[in-house]
C-alpha cells in the first residue's frame, strides 16, 4: 500500500490505500518511516495520495489499539526533517489527523482546491505528537495552529495557502508536475550545495 519510485534521484513516494482514505495502519507507517530514512541517498523526495485523499490518518481500528499514541508518527515525520535533500508533499486531497506530521516535515507542501487540512485529536482524546504543533506553529503562528488543534476547525485549501500552510495550490492534473518543477533544480545542483542551502535554512 505504499508505493516507491525511483527516477535519477528523485523518490516518489505514494500512500497507495484509496479505498480506505489512504488511512494508515502501523504496518504502512513503518514502511513510510523505513523509506524515508533510506532517503539520504534520494536528492529530491516527493510525498503524495492515489485517489482523491491524501491520508485520513491513522486507520480508526488500529487507532483504537494503540496507534495513534506511537512514536512511529515522530519517527517518520523527525526522518523526514531531517533529509538533506528537498521534499515536497503533493497533497491530492484531504490531510487529516495523525497524517499532517509527514506533510508538516516536509520542506515545501502544495495542494489540489478540494483539499481540507484538520487534525480533531483533542476531540478523539490524544495529543498530537510533539513535534506537530511545533511545526505548524512555526508556518502558520500560534493561534491559527490552536484554530486547527483546539477548534477543531477543517481548513480549506484557500485558507491554508493565505496562512502559509501551503505554498501553493495547482489542479489535480498539475500536482505531480507541478511538485517534479520545483525539485528539478535540486536534482540538478551538486548534491552537497543542496544540502549545505537545506541546512542554512534550518
Amino acid at each position: 500500500m505504499i508505493e516507491l519510485t525511483k527516477e535519477d534521484g528523485l523518490w516518489t513516494v505514494t500512500i497507495n490505500n484509496p479505498g480506505k482514505a489512504n488511512a494508515l495502519t502501523g504496518a504502512m507507517l513503518t514502511e513510510l518511516a523505513e523509506i524515508s530514512e533510506a532517503a539520504t541517498e534520494a536528492r529530491a523526495l516527493i510525498l503524495t495520495g492515489a485517489g482523491k485523499v491524501f491520508s485520513a490518518g491513522a486507520d480508526l481500528e488500529e487507532a483504537r489499539a494503540g496507534l495513534a499514541t506511537s512514536d512511529v508518527w515522530e519517527r517518520l515525520s523527525g526522518s523526514i526533517a531531517a533529509l538533506p535533500c528537498l521534499t515536497v508533499a503533493a497533497l491530492n486531497g484531504t490531510l487529516a489527523g495523525g497524517a499532517n506530521g509527514m506533510a508538516l516535515a516536509c520542506d515545501l507542501r502544495i495542494a489540489v482546491p478540494s483539499a481540507k487540512f484538520f487534525y480533531p485529536v483533542m476531540k478523539l482524546g490524544f495529543l498530537p505528537q510533539p513535534s506537530d504543533p511545533k511545526r505548524m506553529a512555526a508556518l502558520i503562528g500560534p493561534a491559527r495552529t490552536k484554530l486547527i488543534l483546539m477548534s477543531g476547525q477543517k481548513i480549506s485549501a484557500e485558507e491554508a495557502y493565505a496562512f502559509g500552510l501551503v505554498d501553493r495550490i495547482v489542479s489535480p492534473d498539475d500536482l505531480l508536475p507541478t511538485a517534479r518543477e520545483l525539485v528539478a533544480d535540486s536534482l540538478a545542483a551538486k548534491p552537497e550545495i543542496a544540502a549545505g542551502i537545506a541546512e542554512l535554512c534550518r
